[in-house]
């Protein structure tokens, strides 16, 4: 407890914290990370690894299948935010929160109410055609058999994510890099830091604490302020505003 103790003391110094989450930050909302020995890469049985079935060669040329994993695994529409983002939340209400930086694609935090979330990897809730642009709602995907098609042109509808081989898009990182960058405290917690680009955003950071909160070790841990090794929900059902 004396780590949450200073993690809480931290907190009430700070006036400019930036957030950086990663997959263990929705696991408590029963959304399974990818690496963990339980995550999704472990446990999905399929002929074809995850990581490729999730890239963009694969969406290219076997769209069907892409979709038939997408819907199952990847899309969690009745999951609901837990302890950290609904902690974040009350932390951006007292203008403490300067910045969410998450490589999730679930949307949670900006369906616990925050604004200034940037997803690095997009959001399953964000849809367009392919050929025109027609924007859709993550309903036109699950209520969809196969392959979604657009109502306007009857192109390929693609989620909004960031595949594998595929850049993150250049003004998310700018804003993500510009409020790191500009935080006095910046919490890194449920990210293993081994997916490029977004993992080097940290370096980025200069201000006075460091905070990583992972289960697992992480390339960064030596450079953290403050080390807590446990689950980062149960840290901050821990913590007041």
């Amino acid at each position: 407890m004396d780590k949450i103790i200073e993690l809480q003391n931290i907190i009430d110094r700070s006036r400019r914290i930036v957030f950086y989450g990663g997959a263990g930050v929705s696991t408590a909302s029963g959304i399974p990370d990818f690496r963990s020995e339980d995550g999704l890469y472990s446990s999905v049985r399929s002929a074809v690894p995850a990581e490729e079935i999730l890239s963009a060669t694969y969406f290219a040329l076997h769209t069907a299948e892409f979709y038939d994993f997408y819907r199952k695994y990847m899309v969690h529409p009745d999951a609901q935010p837990n302890a950290v983002h609904r902690y974040l939340y009350e932390l951006e209400k007292a203008d403490k929160l300067r910045g969410i930086v998450t490589q999730n694609i679930d949307g949670l935090h900006k369906r616990a109410g925050n604004k200034r979330v940037y997803e690095l990897h997009g959001s399953i809730y964000e849809n367009y055609c392919v050929h025109c642009e027609t924007e859709y709602p993550l309903e036109k995907i699950m209520q969809s058999e196969g392959i979604p098609r657009c109502d306007v042109c009857g192109g390929i509808i693609k989620p909004w994510v960031v595949l594998y081989g595929e850049a993150l898009d250049k003004y998310t990182c700018i804003g993500a890099q510009r409020e790191i960058s500009g935080a006095d405290t910046l919490i890194v917690a449920g990210t293993s830091l081994t997916v490029e680009p977004a993992a080097s955003f940290i370096g980025d950071f200069s201000g006075k604490n460091l905070i990583i909160i992972n289960k697992e070790e992480t390339p960064a841990d030596s450079k953290a302020d403050l080390l807590i090794r446990d689950d980062v929900a149960w840290v901050f059902a821990k913590l007041t505003v």
